[in-house]
């Protein structure tokens, strides 16, 4: 894990310094460098076919036949010609012209931008989903940086580490590239951590699924990776629709569920515009509805909405005047919830105000309530978007909810449950994820599931202490003998805890320091070129048992609120199951702060009027300190001039 996000980190380094060099914007550069990652991963996957079709392979006068593109459709992969495989592009020599190349149309290539160029129209010729969409822009870029590109993303680590490691990269950069193209057409990327637990709650398995503003499409690629994790084949279980107004974000979707193995039916322009159109003709028809729309769209022509169908709560609020729809807010809500057919599931953000905004929305919000059919309502906090530090709201929609909570809805509020990313930026981690999973678990009587959490956090916890002693040696090599004695007398007693847990985290953390303190003690006690080196096995090591207690902090914030046995209880502060008598009395608000409540803090020992007068009196010496100061420096100013 940590040599796929270094790996990521330092392809992203590299790419964006040539990004700086090349005086193009980041909306000018995003496409070519993802297309070109695209074009990696399409020849890692295709030599990876390629061996696999070779081992049966029939010969014939003594050689090997040749591979032919059915033998790859037969396997849902890419064929690609000789010139648009990667390696081809890497080796061709400086002078593009002196080789003698010919594109498709037996025209002269000049130019390594006209070579790549050539590589994207072959590829798509290929792929009937695809045709259209890669760039060929290449000639854009002067030959010495985008052989600089090839390079960069010809590192053979990727095929090292294995798995879909190119997916991962392109997720990572479209996010990176989120930040950065920050206009209205250019917020694409919702964060993978609230899509996943769009996905985790829906729970698909198999049918239609629809995104009717699907961005770039990680809708798609984090519900095929839960099929896929189940162990079923996403492409045969599901089929996927998407609708996405801005072409550049369809040609970046179609990209994306390329890379990751994906097909789908993806319409953009005026037709793919969802407020005038079900271009699918999905209304009714879909077992899973997935969105992050632009709810906060105003001006929407009321006429052709309505016309357009799909409201079964009717319009929200329209201006008399200029017959528009002021905020689209509620036209979402109610498109998702007609896409689904009888037994369907819907899964979306939303913006926090719609949760008890009032008049029409109030109304179109009593109806839904009465359907039975909204099952979880979760809130989230600050700073989970890339280019918006607003907090949302998750909405769940489910046709066919259990008899016993038909007439009842979920509520967790996990504004202050996350992990901080940086200064900006919050997250869910996958345990984390996996915790609010498991309430949604309890709520619906899914106790196995619960307890195979429980189990799966154990195995991961004793997988990770058997490593320990592993992941320990590097640093321990680095370090003097009488450190390194100490070192290991402490590893050993960790072992001790066994699975009490408390016990472990708190010997871990005592670990810690003395890793630390045996960093400092070798100091002084080994060669001075390796002191570096013994520094940064001792943090890693460190960063290694810090792993391993975020996950027992995990399993213990969970276990404290629902046992080990895994009993539903309403949490104050968290999680809450109400009625729809219950909701009526709110004014059918679906606020989970509304149901929840606060969680009560824990006394800190601290007297709240006696540590205000001693803020005072150091605040008042400090003053009086600083007016000293000044005065020291008013004279010494005098003296100068």
């Amino acid at each position: 894990m940590n040599s796929i996000r270094k790996l990521e980190s330092e392809l992203w380094e590299s790419a964006d310094i040539l990004r700086k060099d090349s005086k193009l914007n980041s909306s000018q550069y995003c496409m070519p460098v993802l297309a070109l990652i695209f074009l990696r991963y399409a020849y890692s996957r295709y030599k990876m076919v390629e061996k696999e079709i070779l081992q049966s392979r029939p010969m014939r006068g003594g050689r090997v036949m040749p591979v032919e593109p059915s033998d790859f459709a037969a396997k849902s992969a890419l064929y690609l010609p000789k010139e648009a495989q990667f390696d081809y592009l890497v080796n061709l020599p400086d002078d593009v012209a002196s080789a003698g190349l010919k594109k498709k149309d037996g025209h002269p290539i000049n130019s390594l931008g006209e070579a790549v160029n050539n590589a994207m129209q072959l590829v798509e010729d290929q792929s009937e989903q695809l045709t259209g969409v890669l760039p060929k822009t290449y000639t854009s870029f002067a030959d010495d940086l985008l052989r600089e590109l090839l390079r960069i993303f010809n590192n053979k680590t990727i095929d090292e580490v294995g798995g879909d490691v190119i997916g991962r990269i392109y997720e990572y950069f479209l996010s990176k590239f989120a930040k950065a193209v920050a206009s209205d057409d250019g917020v694409f990327f919702t964060p993978k951590s609230l899509v996943k637990m769009l996905v985790n709650v829906l729970e698909p398995k198999q049918g239609v699924m629809l995104d009717p503003a699907c961005g770039s499409g990680g809708m798609f690629v984090q519900t095929g990776d839960f099929v896929n994790a189940a162990g079923m084949n996403a492409n045969t279980q599901m089929t996927f629709y998407g609708q996405e107004k801005v072409e550049y974000n369809a040609q970046l979707c179609l990209m994306n569920m390329a890379v990751h193995g994906l097909n789908g039916e993806i319409i953009s322009g005026d037709e793919a515009n969802s407020f005038y159109h079900d271009y699918h003709n999905l209304a009714g028809k879909c077992d899973y509805v997935m969105a992050n729309p632009p709810f906060n769209v105003d001006k929407v022509k009321a006429e052709s909405a309505s016309a357009a169908g799909r409201l079964p709560f009717g319009l929200p609020g329209v201006n008399a005047k200029n017959k528009e729809i002021g905020n689209a807010k509620y036209l979402w809500i109610s498109y998702f919830y007609a896409y689904l057919n009888d037994h369907g599931r819907a899964g979306f953000v939303m913006a926090s105000s719609a949760t008890d905004s009032a008049n029409k929305d109030r109304d179109i919000r009593e109806k839904l309530v009465r359907t039975g059919d909204v099952d979880v309502m979760v809130s989230v906090g600050n700073n989970f978007f890339y280019t918006l530090s607003l907090p949302c709201s998750l909405w769940f929609f489910d046709r066919n909810k259990n008899a016993d909570i038909r007439d009842k809805v979920l509520f967790i509020d996990a504004r202050n449950y996350y992990t901080v990313v940086d200064r900006t930026l919050n997250e869910w981690t996958e345990w984390q994820l996996r915790n609010l999973q498991a309430i949604v678990h309890l709520y619906r009587g899914e106790k196995e599931k619960y307890m195979a959490l429980l189990d799966e956090y154990d195995k991961a916890i004793g997988k990770a202490m058997a490593a320990l002693e592993e992941q320990g040696q590097p640093f321990s090599e680095l370090i003097d003998r009488d450190t390194r004695s100490h070192f290991w007398g402490i590893m050993g007693w960790i072992a001790d805890a066994g699975k009490d847990y408390e016990k472990m985290r708190q010997r871990i953390n005592d670990q810690i320091l003395q890793t630390k303190g045996c960093v400092k003690s070798a100091e002084g006690m080994i060669e001075k070129r390796k002191v570096k080196s013994m520094r940064l096995a001792g943090e890693k090591f460190c960063k290694v048992l810090s792993d391993i207690i975020a996950i027992i902090d995990e399993r213990e914030w969970l276990v404290s609120k629902f046992g080990e046995e895994g009993e539903y209880q309403d949490v104050l502060g968290l999680c809450k199951i109400a009625t729809i008598q219950d909701i009526e009395e709110k004014n059918y608000s679906l606020t989970p702060g509304a149901y929840v409540g606060v969680a009560e803090q824990e006394d800190d020992g601290v007297d709240f009027h006696e540590r205000m007068n001693e803020i005072h009196a150091e605040l008042a010496q400090l003053n009086q300190e600083a007016n000293v100061l000044m005065d020291e420096i008013q004279k010494g100013w005098e003296k100068i001039k």
